[in-house]
């Protein structure tokens, strides 16, 4: 069995190897993820370039789970000529179905505003990386399987998926190969999540492997206790509604957002936070939430007995879903203490954009980040303390307060990564670790070596055959080729497990029906720090919010006394 390590080889995002079998005499080809590369611009040009293999000679993909960065060249993929099996978890692929063409719209957008752009330089325009067709030809090649059940793809090679516990849906892959006459087991361990974390289920144990890929995004690092995180939200939300001003907090619309709101469904029972209006503003995050409901098979003992007890988890009153641009328009108009949550994670495009416009100049607000930010990315520049912030083409001082809440986040910290690795039943021969920054991963190894384990850091298009369960060799080394910019309904399966009799969970979530539009003022002690030209602005602003809400309250007035 050889290994290519294409892509997550230099940064976290566009996590793709390559693998070549030996199987029954002729070669097989698959690969684990296809994703997209996130960050700076640079970063992001290589979504463009031709991929360093053919896609047509690829047999399957073996998908660890749904995020962008792992999933998202897959529709290119397709496009490019692919029609092989795309191997995943029920989960992940209902997680897909949503996320890939969502993928498609903001390609087909972006590449809308970089035409007109173009045009206007006299260029020709720019074909998009892939359409809502090629998410939708992509879905269809798509084969679920169910964790813990082994399968052959092919001759020689069985393949099982087991939970990584760090996003609905996540496995790492597990391969247990004959080849040659040697056998070995291969793990890839996709993304590690976060021990523990709510909703999901913990990572399970490696158990038998002679060699592990894994991850290292925070190999750096050592996390405090995750279980202080609620406090810490607690009190930020707290302190930002006391001063009388928002909660803006990018998220990852799978899995981050769901989590947040779980939190603070239990905050708000605890009397924790105040009963302000909180906004889920971001349709992929509104379905993702649907689909979360559907799979209660991936839910830890902790959410299954919060469900026996209480209600629908992430359905409470005075939380909002908003999945129309109005209904996100209207969200902004408001200037009363609220929490928004939206998308992206990274603050790279998305509505979060829009909220940040609104907001972030504004001290009495508060930008919380829950989640990594990947260099380039504008959610990276604010937390990097960057004081002038480009938004959509224009620039903004950032006046608001930033927090970062590092507990949220849904991989292993260095902590996490040695103690899901130690779950091997006998030291691995080797570990490969990918899918981190340098300094990542060179901590992570140090740590590793401390602890006995032997680890390999590969560069971008290395190449190793794996010969026996001891013996491995690099038989390829190199760089990506140079990008060359191009010119710019699934199969019926089995439907996802019933909502487990939890009635509750079926009822629709709550919409953005009508922004709840009451105009609140600060307390006193509060408008009383604030500046004479400030309070004149406000006071304009408050009094045309009356204004608006006493004509509106008329025209429905004598609408009724028509009745």
């Amino acid at each position: 069995m050889k290994i290519k390590f294409i892509g997550a080889i230099k940064s976290v995002t566009g996590s793709c190897s390559l693998l070549t079998f030996n199987s029954g005499g002729s070669e097989k080809r698959a690969l684990i993820d296809c994703g997209m590369y996130q960050g700076a611009k640079e970063d992001e040009m290589l979504n463009y370039g031709e991929f360093p293999f053919d896609a047509a000679s690829i047999d399957l993909v073996f998908l660890t789970h749904v995020h962008i960065d792992h999933s998202g060249l897959i529709p290119k993929l397709v496009k490019n000529g692919f029609n092989g099996k795309i191997i995943c978890t029920g989960a992940t692929f209902d997680l897909c179905g949503i996320m890939f063409l969502d993928s498609a719209r903001i390609q087909q957008a972006e590449t809308e505003r970089y035409n007109r752009r173009r045009l206007k330089l006299g260029k020709e325009p720019k074909e998009t990386l892939y359409t809502e067709d090629d998410a939708k030809a992509a879905l269809k090649l798509f084969e679920p399987v169910g964790y813990g059940k082994q399968f052959s793809p092919f001759p020689g090679v069985n393949v099982t998926f087991h939970d990584a516990g760090h996003v609905l849906g996540s496995a790492f892959v597990k391969l247990d190969v004959s080849e040659n006459g040697e056998n070995y087991k291969v793990v890839f361990s996709g993304d590690v999540g976060n021990m523990p974390v709510p909703i999901l289920k913990d990572p399970e144990a490696i158990k038998d492997a002679d060699y592990v890929i894994m991850e290292s995004t925070y190999g750096d690092r050592v996390r405090g206790n995750d279980k202080d995180r609620s406090a810490e939200l607690a009190r930020i939300v707290r302190e930002t509604i006391a001063a009388g001003g928002k909660v803006i907090i990018p998220s990852f619309a799978v899995g981050r957002t769901q989590e947040l709101i779980y939190e603070m469904h239990k905050l708000r029972d605890d009397k924790q936070v105040p009963a302000v209006p909180v906004y889920v503003d971001s349709p992929l995050a509104c379905n993702a939430t649907e689909i979360f409901r559907k799979h209660i098979e991936c839910f830890d003992e902790e959410m299954v007995a919060y469900l026996n007890k209480s209600d629908d988890p992430f359905n409470f009153s005075n939380l909002f879903y908003s999945r129309e641009a109005e209904e996100s328009r209207a969200i902004n108009a408001l200037d009363s203490p609220q929490i928004i949550i939206s998308s992206s994670g990274m603050a790279n495009n998305g509505r979060i954009l829009h909220h940040l416009k609104y907001n972030i100049f504004k001290k009495n607000c508060t930008i919380l980040f829950v989640g990594y930010q990947a260099f380039g990315t504008i959610g990276r520049r604010i937390t990097d303390g960057e004081k002038i912030i480009s938004i959509m083409g224009d620039k903004y001082s950032v006046n608001a307060r930033v927090e970062s809440i590092h507990g949220y986040s849904a991989h292993a910290d260095q902590n996490g990564l040695l103690k899901w690795i130690s779950t091997a039943s006998e030291k691995p021969r080797n570990v490969f670790l990918v899918h981190g920054e340098a300094d990542s991963k060179q901590a992570l190894q140090m740590k590793l070596s401390e602890n006995g384990f032997s680890s390999v850091i590969p560069s971008a298009m290395d190449e190793f055959e794996i010969k026996s369960a001891r013996s491995f060799a690099r038989i390829g080394a190199g760089a990506l080729p140079q990008m060359k910019v191009s010119d710019f309904a699934p199969e019926k399966r089995a439907g996802a497990p019933a909502a487990g009799g939890y009635e509750f969970m079926k009822k629709p979530l709550n919409k953005v029906a009508a922004v709840p539009s009451m105009p609140q003022l600060p307390s006193d002690d509060v408008l009383e720090k604030i500046s004479k030209k400030e309070l004149v602005k406000l006071f304009k602003e408050f009094r045309a919010q009356l204004q608006s809400m006493e004509s509106r309250i008329d025209n429905f007035i004598a609408k009724l006394n028509k009745r």
